[in-house]
């Protein structure tokens, strides 16, 4: 068996993540493809707004709505959304993990990276002596 390069295929019913403009970070779900540089997205349980949206400012996740028709309405892609539980899916990803982190991370105040930094040395302090205790045996 051959494998392909692409892990991911653009395809109707494939849940997007938005990386550029007012929607940056948020999900979104391929409808319809347009051409080869735009498909239609739509995020009624996001906020995104139905619209063509280059793929250059998209990113395609691992998740998949299975057996979405083409230019599905906004109530029923909703009910398929739900019934499937793709955004509770996608907030249990390591990436959309990642990205929380990042939110918070960037949100902290000066205390709380002095706080931060001090428990990273507690942490690496009690990593060292147990690797030294390790080593000793």
């Amino acid at each position: 068996m051959v494998q392909g390069t692409f892990k991911r295929q653009v395809e109707v019913g494939r849940v997007v993540l938005i990386n550029y403009g007012a929607d940056a970070g948020k999900l979104a779900v391929i409808i319809d493809i347009v051409d080869h540089n735009r498909a239609l997205i739509d995020g009624p349980t996001t906020g995104v707004t139905r619209q063509a949206f280059p793929f250059r400012r998209m990113v395609l996740t691992p998740l998949v709505l299975k057996n979405l028709p083409r230019a599905i309405g906004q109530s029923a892609l909703k009910k398929a959304l739900e019934k499937d539980e793709t955004v509770e899916k996608w907030a249990k990803t390591a990436w959309a993990k990642k990205l929380e982190q990042r939110k918070v991370r960037a949100n902290l105040t000066d205390f709380d990276r002095f706080k931060l930094a001090k428990l990273k040395n507690q942490r690496r302090f009690a990593v060292g002596a147990a690797v030294k205790a390790a080593k000793k045996q």
